[in-house]
């Protein structure tokens, strides 16, 4: 879950204007059905030109997850978890869950900490293409490329907003990508992606804004006294 959040982010920061601002909550369209290569790339190159201008961004933010059972169908959506973020390229971020329980993730862009203060533990693993691989990783550390990186896909042209559908060429911890985007200017409005078991999870942001430059501590986790610490390997 938190890999998927911290994609889900970083997609959510390709599309924020450079200046402050806020985004409105949206949801993927799911009633579009034309399919257009040539329009996703274009839109997809929109997106791209924000990605490249947005240093940072501080927000709130909602994730909702829907889960699905190996030949059972649905379960619904789990509640959602709220929360503030702090995200700056190149790899650093602070998730500071509020709702429904306190935790915490803090990645300095080379270690990923992982604070749960209900069970008095903090899990601490590297930044590294073994944990999160090929176009996720290089998106994490602000050197995606979107048309290199993903078979492309739009739904909605000539609607006004069109929704992306990203699929990794290269392997990866997730199945595909969905962003719902303004045809015009390339701004995302909604992210959503899905994992290798076909569970859903979708992050809004509310009060955003950009390019404020936050102090380096932000992204420093010092470990409570008394807390366990795990130390997670990499998988290679």
């Amino acid at each position: 879950m938190w890999t998927l959040a911290v994609l889900v982010l970083i997609l959510g920061v390709v599309g924020s204007d450079p200046g402050p601002g806020a985004a409105d909550e949206a949801t993927p369209t799911e009633s579009v059905t034309e399919v257009d290569t040539s329009c996703g790339e274009q839109v997809a190159a929109r997106v791209q030109a924000h990605y490249d201008r947005v240093r940072d961004l501080e927000a709130k933010f909602e994730q909702s997850t829907l889960s699905i059972t190996l030949g059972t169908g649905p379960l619904g959506s789990s509640e959602p978890n709220r929360g503030r973020v702090v995200f700056a390229k190149p790899g650093k971020m602070r998730w500071s869950y509020e709702q429904p329980e306190p935790s915490l993730v803090v990645s300095d862009g080379v270690t990923l900490w992982l604070y749960n203060p209900g069970l008095n533990e903090a899990s601490r693993l590297p930044v590294t293409e073994g944990y999160l691989t090929g176009a996720a990783l290089q998106f994490l550390l602000g050197e995606g490329k979107l048309l290199q990186e993903f078979a492309i896909a739009a739904r909605g042209c000539g609607s006004g907003e069109v929704e992306l559908e990203l699929v990794p060429l290269s392997p990866a911890s997730y199945e595909r990508l969905s962003l719902v985007c303004v045809e015009s200017t390339g701004e995302i409005t909604a992210t959503a992606i899905v994992d290798l078991f076909g569970n859903q999870t979708r992050i809004s942001f509310d009060e955003l804004r950009v390019n404020l430059d936050p102090p380096s501590d932000v992204f420093v986790f010092e470990v409570p006294p008394g807390v366990e610490v795990i130390d997670i390997t990499a998988p290679k």
